[in-house]
Formats: structure tokens, C-alpha cells, sequence
């Protein structure tokens, strides 16, 4: 081998050496913090038959928040009832719990009345970001906003229409329909990107995609977490978690961007015609709409990933002359993750509630102006 040779595999044979010290200094670094890949228990639900009491349960408390535990004689005695079958396994794996009482139109909030002379009536339509899961119901925005309202002056009632897992069609021909029996000088409709009405083929791909509100790549229901042996890297760990992070994200962007374009432009199309229609029996009843656009809770302190989709609800909603609110702002210089119900459960905490009616209640007022 020639000189020049000899030095080029000297200098191959040195960096190698380097990256090696360097790939097991991190690996024993890893070692030492006790890293492991990031697992939790599933979150869980018990509900009574009737759907009349709730509690969405899950398996650590890391901010305190939750103050149902339901590992204590006092919450078994008042529980139990709701899943006599399950109640103790939810309690030894999901035992933080907050409590969800609803009423007969299966609405967080009290029965339909006549409205009160001078009360001016604001109902709040849309899934589960509406409805507060894994919030206290004094914390909704519902509740804030009204609070916000009445403190602003003037006589004010808010009322929580919000429905879990609710999507078009279910959002116009259940939940929208039940919020008009409170007869509301306002509706607000609060739409997140997973509401448009898709069709049974488009709908199939989301199994195998997070959706950025649940976090299922993490979730482990009845099942053992993974676990690593004596000699398992901790390094090709991480690097493979962050690998399947990244796979799993673009693949979720992509279905969410999906959902308003080609792949599901039946699907868009009707869940314009739902928006109109809403818009239009509002306005026959003689109350206002108005559409509050809630963004994932994803990547919000940068740039909004879905900004494409957020213009085309806005091109469409301009055309059809109904006022929008977005309420992304309403989170910026916000960590993302300080305003999530949970790790692995990212629907919006009582600080984005309270965040996104503050911003909101100016335009509900603008709508309809005290005298």
C-alpha cells in the first residue's frame, strides 16, 4: 500500500474510532439518566348507561389537576356503579379521574329553558375540544366565556354543546339541532380540522395514523410495556422512537391535509353544505353565527403546519358571508405541550379554554352589542 494509502486508511480508522467513543458516550449517557422509551397506560372512560354521568380517567396526574382518585374508599362508593365489571382494573391502571354529568340532549350543561327578558343566549357547538374532555366543567370555555360575558356587562348565558367524538354529520343532525332548543341569540360553531364529513374509504386510512388529539402510538391498554434487556442499546432505542415519531406525524399531516383536498373533496363539499345550513336556520331563528376555527394543539409555537387549510375555511367562509374566529393566536408564545389534558392526551387543558374564550368573547359581543 502506497504512503498516501496508508494515510487515508489511518485517518478512515481514526474517525471511526471518534464516532464509535462518541455513539457510546451517548449510549452511556442514556444508561445513566435510566432512558427509556416514553409508554403510558391508557386513558379510559366509565359512563353510566344513560349517559348522564362520565368520568374520563387517566394513568398519572402529572400537573395535579385531576382530584378524583379513584383508588379511594370514597370514589369507589360513589363510582363503582358506572362499570361494576371494569371499575377496579380502570382504577389500578387509570385511577386520576375528572367528573362529566350531562343532560337529557346528552350536553354538558342544563336542561333547555325559555330565555330569560334581557338574557342574551350564546351556545357553543362541536366534539370534544367544545365538550372539555378531560376538563373540569367550571374550566370549560363555555363556562369562562360566560363568565367573561357578564363580568363585560350585560346579562349573558352560555350553554355547552359540545359533543365527543361528534364529526358531520352527527355535529348538523344531533348536536347542532339539540342547541337550538335553547332558541340562542348566537351560535358559535367550534371547529377543528377532524369535524369534515369523510367517506368510508378516507375514514379507513386514520387506523393507521394518530390524530394528534390521542396519542395511540403511546397508549398501552392491558398490555405489558415494552421493556429493555441488559444488553439493548438505549441509543438505537431513541433513535427508533424518533424515527416511528417522525414516520407517524407525516403520515397524520398528511391525512389532515388530505381531509380538504382531492382525497376527500365529496367529503369538504358536504361539510360546507352543513356549515351553510347551520348559518342559515341561525339566522331564520334571528340569532348570529359564527364559526371559532380551534387548531390542533400541535406545533404552536411556530408556524401553523395546517396554514393551507386553515385559508381554505377561511376563503369559504368569506364567501359565504359567515363571520370566522381563529383561535390560533389565542395560543402563541404558549409551549405546546403545557396546554394538553395529559401526555398522551392532547385536547386542550383548562389554560386553553380559558385562553380561547378570552379571545373569543370580544367577537361573540361584536355580534350582538349590549345597549
Amino acid at each position: 500500500m502506497s504512503p498516501r494509502g496508508r494515510e487515508a486508511l489511518l485517518r478512515l480508522i481514526l474517525s471511526a474510532v471518534a464516532v464509535g467513543a462518541v455513539l457510546l458516550g451517548v449510549e452511556l449517557a442514556l444508561r445513566a439518566a435510566g432512558y427509556v422509551p416514553q409508554w403510558y397506560h391508557a386513558s379510559a372512560r366509565l359512563v353510566d348507561a344513560r349517559w348522564r354521568m362520565l368520568l374520563d380517567c387517566y394513568p398519572s396526574n402529572p400537573r395535579g389537576y385531576f382530584d378524583i382518585d379513584l383508588r379511594t374508599p370514597e370514589s369507589r362508593e360513589r363510582y363503582f356503579h358506572l362499570a361494576p365489571h371494569r371499575y377496579d382494573s380502570v382504577a389500578a391502571r387509570a385511577p386520576w379521574a375528572v367528573h362529566v354529568e350531562y343532560n337529557s340532549l346528552r350536553f354538558r350543561d342544563a336542561e333547555p329553558t325559555p330565555r330569560r327578558a334581557g338574557v342574551r343566549r350564546v351556545v357553543i357547538v362541536g366534539d370534544s375540544f367544545i365538550e372539555g374532555q378531560g376538563v373540569k366543567e367550571a374550566d370549560t370555555c363555555a363556562r369562562v366565556l360566560e363568565r367573561l360575558l357578564n363580568d363585560g356587562g350585560g346579562q349573558w348565558e352560555v350553554r355547552n354543546c359540545g359533543r365527543r367524538g361528534a364529526d358531520f354529520p352527527e355535529l348538523y343532525d344531533e348536536a347542532f339541532d339539540g342547541a337550538l332548543e335553547y332558541s340562542p341569540d348566537v351560535v358559535v360553531y367550534g371547529m377543528v380540522l377532524n369535524d369534515a364529513a369523510r367517506s368510508p374509504e378516507f375514514q379507513a386510512r386514520q387506523s393507521y395514523v394518530n390524530d394528534w388529539i390521542l396519542d395511540r402510538g403511546r397508549l398501552h391498554d392491558g398490555r405489558p410495556f415494552p421493556e429493555l434487556r441488559l444488553f439493548d442499546s438505549r441509543l438505537m432505542a431513541l433513535v427508533a422512537d424518533r424515527v416511528e415519531t417522525w414516520r407517524t406525524g407525516r403520515a397524520t399531516a398528511r391525512w389532515y391535509h388530505d381531509m380538504y383536498g382531492e382525497a376527500n373533496r365529496a367529503g369538504w363539499e358536504r361539510t360546507q353544505g352543513y356549515i351553510r345550513d347551520m348559518n342559515r336556520r341561525t339566522l331564520a331563528m334571528g340569532g348570529r353565527f359564527i364559526v371559532a376555527s380551534w387548531p390542533l394543539m400541535i406545533d404552536l409555537e411556530g408556524d401553523d403546519p395546517f396554514a393551507d387549510v386553515s385559508e381554505k375555511v377561511a376563503r369559504f367562509c368569506l364567501a359565504a358571508g359567515i363571520p370566522r374566529h381563529d383561535l390560533r393566536e389565542a395560543f402563541r408564545g404558549r409551549h405546546t405541550d403545557s396546554l394538553w389534558v395529559h401526555p398522551v392526551d392532547m385536547h386542550p387543558n383548562e389554560t386553553a379554554h380559558r385562553l380561547a374564550a378570552e379571545s373569543l368573547a370580544p367577537a361573540v359581543r361584536a355580534l350582538v352589542p349590549v345597549p
